[in-house]
């Protein structure tokens, strides 16, 4: 039996990855991979650090038209892996960290929000199927909706409800397995305030900090070429530029730190980068011999997650 939100007309919306086509035709087929499925989204680098790189985080969800009198929050992982859960109360629980099961992340994300916007209170929602053509994400949030993540040091959130209605003891007592797992396995990882998408953590005995970036990878490489050359691409003494990797369409690239050294510690190197960064990035020109080569070697320390 269909829901609501399965019959709803698909927007005639052209497919994100360019092609021309119907998104319905193109992608949104569920056979081919949306580099970007997060583009147009407000915060997009953020949202793919949170898919990736963050552990444990929430962001409230300002929805679009008719359900903009719903509250939904983003969260990075829910109990058992769940795609959404619908408090008693109402409000949504929209997990981001969870398989794929499209080619359009996006769309996977949007159809679990669509059956939780369907779903009666104190549902916990199973995943599993392709979602089929319809709605994106950008079609269900509001497009001026700031994304503005907040990190945890552990999963308590998943439980802050069960006063209001506790599900089934037997479920209880597997969100407080699955409570416990997640907590032991956590990464110390914290969100720097001065620059964006840019995250420390802390792994063992060593901190990295992983930064996504929104420019144009060719364009982002030249500049990081320049500053190599110029022995610039260091986050201060103890530091290192590590490589970069490929994250939903956006190159995102990872520093060692000074074990021991604290996320505040590295608020004013990574703006002074930033700076830096920026003026790299508006030299026009070829580059330098010395900068053609320091490009060469960035270009070998690149990996693709997928």
């Amino acid at each position: 039996m269909s829901s609501a939100a399965d019959d709803a007309p698909v927007p005639r919306q052209p497919c994100p990855c360019g092609s021309g086509k119907r998104y319905k035709s193109c992608h949104g087929a569920g056979d081919v991979a949306v580099a970007r499925p997060f583009e147009g989204l407000p915060g997009e680098c953020d949202w793919i650090a949170l898919r990736e790189l963050v552990p444990s985080a929430t962001a409230a969800l300002r929805l679009a038209d008719p359900f903009t009198d719903r509250d939904a929050t983003l969260a990075t992982v829910l109990p058992l892996a769940l795609p959404a859960i619908v408090r008693p109360d109402g409000r949504i629980l929209l997990g981001l960290q969870v398989h794929a099961r499209s080619g359009d992340v996006s769309r996977d994300l949007a159809h679990a929000l669509e059956q939780a916007l369907a779903a009666a209170p104190g549902t916990m929602l199973p995943g599993g199927g392709l979602p089929g053509p319809g709605p994106r994400l950008q079609d269900l949030l509001d497009p001026a909706g700031p994304l503005t993540p907040t990190l945890h040091d552990d999963f308590g959130f998943w439980l802050e409800d069960q006063a209001d209605g506790p599900p089934a003891e037997a479920q209880n007592a597997e969100v407080q397995a699955s409570l416990e797992r997640a907590n032991a396995a956590i990464v110390p990882t914290a969100r720097l305030a001065g620059v964006t998408a840019a995250y420390w953590c802390e792994v063992g005995a060593k901190a990295h900090l992983r930064w996504v970036m929104p420019h144009d990878e060719d364009l982002l490489l030249d500049a990081f070429a320049r500053l190599a050359a110029g022995k610039e691409l260091g986050l201060g003494e103890g530091t290192r530029y590590a490589g970069s990797f490929r994250a939903h369409g956006r190159l995102v690239p990872v520093w060692d730190l000074r074990p021991g050294a604290t996320a505040a510690e590295y608020e004013e190197p990574a703006a002074a980068f930033s700076v830096r960064l920026n003026t790299a990035l508006a030299q026009e020109g070829p580059l330098p011999d010395a900068a053609r080569r320091a490009r060469d070697g960035l270009r070998g320390r690149q990996l693709t997650l997928r």
